[in-house]
């Protein structure tokens, strides 16, 4: 093995709250990012992109507020080669320790005639342009040339050697579309460091998207051929079928230094089962029981050849310690007698902050709530309880007030609600083909939303048949989409707060658009 204390870095670019948050019904709050940054903080995650600022004012808000609170990590803004795009990024970074700005322009040819309507050398010169425009606000500027997985090689490499001389001290290579193999990426990768005279000006960068379940795979070939910056979400979240997982970029890089070229020893692994549960329970993106690292099974063991290799030595089935990404942390379980300096000090732990007195009552008193109904208090618990307080502090203009469902064998289930709605309280009655869907269609009398629902998820939260469920609802109108959550140990309930969140998010909240031509 080799001595990990000459190898170059890799860096990783979390991109968790910029290309994560475009999965549809994904879309964060100022908070929320922030929560999940802090979070990335604490793992050591080198940069973050924390947004689109050109997108909308919430999502300029959302970077200028990570941009305030964090401190270690570096802070990108995305913009397209536009002037304005760059102009509304340097501003939402100003209060920003550390900041990069990140532009693209398409590369590839059907996205230069067809998205474009622009000439090869019109589109050398935009990115110039927006490169120089950008060092305008900062000496860290990353280009992107959008469908570099099917751009031509050569036009990739005339492209990239005038930003780099414009620049650009970060080149980011995407396969947008999720395209490439690996053998074929990292060559790639190779042909571009070779070719381009001004190639050692800067460092090369990955991003690939997962169509083909192949965005790992191809970032790591991409590392072995001399990458050093990979962009990866938490839990893979992205759109479509998301990005490059970082937990498992980081834990291959880790456990198999062996054969990578560079080293990943200043992030701290132990933070990322708290990351992916963080943006699970924010997004109500659920993570899958087989998913790599983070999944609730990705180191059990049923088979009875696998349990007695693992007790007579752990290393007979397992190439990582569970430990070593945050299954066993050490916990403090809280309960009803715990007091609200317990409460602090643990959710401080969590990198949750609390602005004034007010929230923390508020939190406090949910806890006690939950205190009643649930023996044990756990981590997962109190972010779910963190998530809820942070969703009526924002624009909770409708709230429930009241629920009583009746249901049994042979009946039809029955549903009586009560919202409150700009501080009226309104009631009404419905019928359902169970208790949930009596509940929807009571709300529905009330509010008359016009949303199509999309989905229904029910998670618990943590096990026994105490466990909060953690609904998640997804809901759709004229176009947009939208997540809510809600969590109570009693799942109809979660389930009709998970459904006014929803609704106080796509009809009480102003619209936030993502208006780029395409996506790096």
């Amino acid at each position: 093995m080799s001595d990990d204390s000459k190898k170059e870095k890799l860096i990783i670019f979390d991109t968790t709250l910029r290309d994560g948050e475009q999965s549809p019904g994904a879309s964060m709050t100022k908070e929320e990012k922030v929560r999940i940054a802090k979070t990335l903080e604490k793992m050591h995650v080198d940069i973050i992109e924390a947004g689109f600022p050109i997108a909308s004012q919430g999502d300029f808000e959302g970077v200028q507020a990570v941009a305030q609170s964090i401190k270690d990590s570096t802070i990108c803004g995305l913009a397209r080669a536009l002037d304005k795009d760059i102009d509304r990024v340097g501003e939402a970074l100003k209060g920003a320790n550390s900041g990069r700005i990140h532009t693209f322009i398409a590369t590839s040819p059907i996205h230069m005639q067809m998205k474009l309507r622009m000439e090869p050398e019109q589109v050398i010169e935009q990115a110039v342009r927006a490169v120089k425009r950008a060092r305008q606000f900062t000496d860290d500027v990353e280009f992107s040339p959008e469908d570099a997985g099917r751009s031509e090689s050569e036009f990739l490499c005339r492209i990239l050697e005038a930003v780099i001389d414009a620049g650009a001290t970060t080149l980011n290579i995407p396969d947008t579309v999720g395209y490439n193999v690996p053998e074929q990426f990292g060559a790639l990768i190779k042909t571009l460091r070779e070719n381009i005279p001004n190639s050692d000006k800067a460092i090369f960068s990955v991003h690939c998207h997962n169509d083909l379940g192949l965005a790992v795979a191809n970032s790591l070939s991409a590392v072995m051929n001399g990458a050093r910056q990979v962009e990866c979400t938490i839990n893979g979240l992205g759109e479509r079928a998301g990005n490059a997982s970082l937990e498992e970029i980081v834990m291959a890089v880790r456990t198999r230094q062996d054969i990578f070229p560079c080293s990943i020893e200043h992030i701290d692994t132990t933070q990322i089962v708290p990351a992916s549960r963080l943006v699970s329970s924010i997004t109500g993106f659920a993570v899958q029981p087989n998913k790599a690292i983070v999944g609730a099974n990705a180191f059990a063991h049923e088979s009875g050849i696998h349990q007695d290799g693992v007790l007579k030595n752990r290393e007979t089935y397992e190439i990582m310690r569970a430990e070593d990404v945050g299954w066993s942390a050490n916990r403090m379980v809280l309960g009803k007698h715990s007091g609200r300096n317990a409460f602090r000090t643990r959710l401080q732990e969590l990198g949750v902050e609390f602005k004034s007195e007010d929230e923390l009552n508020d939190a406090f008193s949910r806890f006690k709530d939950l205190a009643d109904k649930k023996h044990e208090i756990f981590d997962e618990d109190l972010q779910a309880l963190v998530t809820e307080t942070s969703i009526a502090a924002e624009n909770e203009r409708c709230r429930l007030v009241a629920l009583k469902v009746c249901t049994e064998t042979g009946e039809t289930p029955h549903a009586n609600i009560t919202l409150n709605i700009d501080g009226e309280e309104k009631l009404a009655e419905a019928e359902g083909g169970g208790p949930v869907d009596a509940t929807f269609k009571a709300i529905e009398k009330i509010v008359n939303s016009g949303t199509e629902l999309q989905l229904y998820s029910v998670n618990n939260i943590t096990s026994g048949t105490d466990a909060q469920g953690e609904v998640t609802v997804r809901l759709e109108r004229g176009g947009r989409i939208v997540n809510g959550q809600g969590a109570d140990t009693d799942i109809v309930i979660a389930s009709a707060k998970s459904y006014i969140n929803a609704l106080n998010k796509i009809m009480f909240s102003a619209e936030s658009e993502h208006p780029q031509a395409g996506d790096v």
